[in-house]
């Protein structure tokens, strides 16, 4: 008897027998897709006429990938067969350049001179080359303890997930936030340790394959909010400071992003752009008082402040009389400082000249009213700590200043400074005076 195409594929159902012993193992054991493999086929028994492989779970004919005459090396390819299978003589099935469809239940039938068939039964796992996955947030840039984090790892794969977080493993602490699946990764009232760079890694027993970072941005603060003054900190102290000379105070935070900075003086905001730090360039007791600098944040709408006080040192006892500026030309103001002045001033009288009652200019009175004297042009303003106005100098205001003081105790004391006016001349008239002497040539 011959057989030929599946004619004794209707036979077998009479004889059919189970053989234990059949067992098919791929080779290689853990192929990737694009590989050339063999079923290979051990515990076969007898004098074999046919081999029958099927691709499925059943003996059905849908599911046939071949049939082999062992006697004629006859192959006849079966609904199941894609082109890639090949029945070998020792009744094992090559399959070249394996796809993951390939992956399955493979099982072989063989039929003896008897009539009798045995089946054995085969599992194919075929891994493919995985592509890179890519994480997704909701949001790279979030608010300490107020947003949720969403990071999700996709991937076209069936395969396992890691995470890494900088560059390792995900710690335990935030791996605690993974869906079963683990490819979403949620953190309520994210922290500012959970800031960084993600990634997702897909994997399977060939390959593995990391996405790209995508870097997280944790906003907070202000906190500890601070006063530096030559890199200490000066937050709630008293900060003493020569007459004339120069502070630069520094506002520090913790913070994310850098906040914006508001200085303020006494209660006052002062003009200073946002930096975080102010220069006071010159000290006097008019710049004796509180400075306060306020740190906002414009992502977390949080605030904090801090302040100082800043006085002259104790060294400064001595009254003096300080132009500011020191030489002021014609058209501008000049103020007359008074740094050292008495605190338990009763009252003051600025002179034109020497002290004498035709030259005076204006007299200071308890109550805080100044009274103007016969020297007095319209152009002077004076001040409780003693200074002086004058506005826009000309040049017959050069000369001699002298300042009188009365304490409350009676103590009188009197100062005297030369007031220099510098000519102000015509931008034409100061770049001719710079002009490099004519080259006499030589003929």
């Amino acid at each position: 008897m011959v057989l030929t195409g599946y004619s004794w594929l209707f036979l077998s159902a009479a004889f059919l027998s189970v053989g234990a012993e059949i067992t098919i193992t791929p080779q290689p054991a853990k192929p990737s897709e694009g590989d050339n493999i063999t079923l290979a086929v051990q515990g076969l028994s007898g004098d074999l006429l046919a081999y029958n492989w099927y691709a499925g779970p059943t003996l059905s004919l849908s599911y046939l990938v071949a049939s082999y005459i062992v006697s004629t090396g006859d192959e006849t390819p079966g609904p199941a067969h894609t082109g890639r299978e090949a029945v070998r003589p020792d009744g094992g099935l090559d399959i070249q350049g394996v796809l993951p469809r390939h992956s399955g239940t493979y099982i072989l039938q063989t039929l003896n001179r008897q009539f009798q068939t045995e089946v054995g039964y085969g599992h194919l796992q075929v891994y493919e080359i995985l592509a890179p996955p890519v994480v997704t947030a909701n949001s790279t840039a979030l608010v300490e303890r107020r947003d949720t984090l969403h990071l999700t790892c996709s991937s076209p794969s069936p395969a396992e997930v890691r995470w890494f977080f900088n560059g390792e493993a995900l710690p335990i602490t935030i791996r605690l936030g993974l869906s079963p699946d683990g490819r979403v990764l949620t953190r309520h009232g994210v922290r500012r340790e959970e800031a960084g760079a993600y990634q997702c890694e897909v994997w399977n027993p060939v390959s593995v394959s990391r996405s790209e970072p995508i870097n997280l941005t944790v906003y907070f603060g202000p906190e500890r909010v601070a006063i530096l003054q030559d890199s200490t900190t000066r937050t709630g102290c008293t900060i003493k400071v020569d007459f004339n000379t120069s502070l630069t105070l520094w506002c520090v935070s913790r913070s994310c992003p850098e906040p914006e900075y508001v200085w303020a003086f006494n209660g006052r905001a002062l003009k200073n752009d946002g930096q975080d730090h102010l220069n006071i360039s010159s000290m006097t007791a008019a710049q004796e008082g509180t400075y306060t600098c306020i740190a906002k944040n414009p992502k977390t709408l949080l605030s904090g402040s801090a302040s100082v006080v800043v006085k002259l040192s104790a060294a400064v006892v001595a009254m003096m009389i300080v132009p500011v500026p020191s030489r002021p030309m014609e058209g501008q103001d000049v103020t007359l400082t008074v740094p050292g002045y008495p605190k338990d001033l009763l009252v003051y009288a600025w002179y034109r000249g020497p002290a004498s009652e035709p030259n005076r200019l204006l007299s200071q009175l308890p109550s805080g009213n100044w009274i103007a004297g016969p020297a007095h042009t319209g152009r002077e303003v004076g001040f409780p700590n003693c200074s002086l106005l004058v506005q826009k100098l000309n040049l017959t205001d050069a000369g001699r200043y002298t300042l009188k003081t009365v304490t409350l105790q009676g103590k009188t004391e009197t100062l005297e400074v030369e007031l220099q006016v510098a000519l102000n001349l015509p931008s034409s008239h100061r770049d001719q005076r710079h002009l490099p002497e004519p080259e006499h040539g030589t003929g």
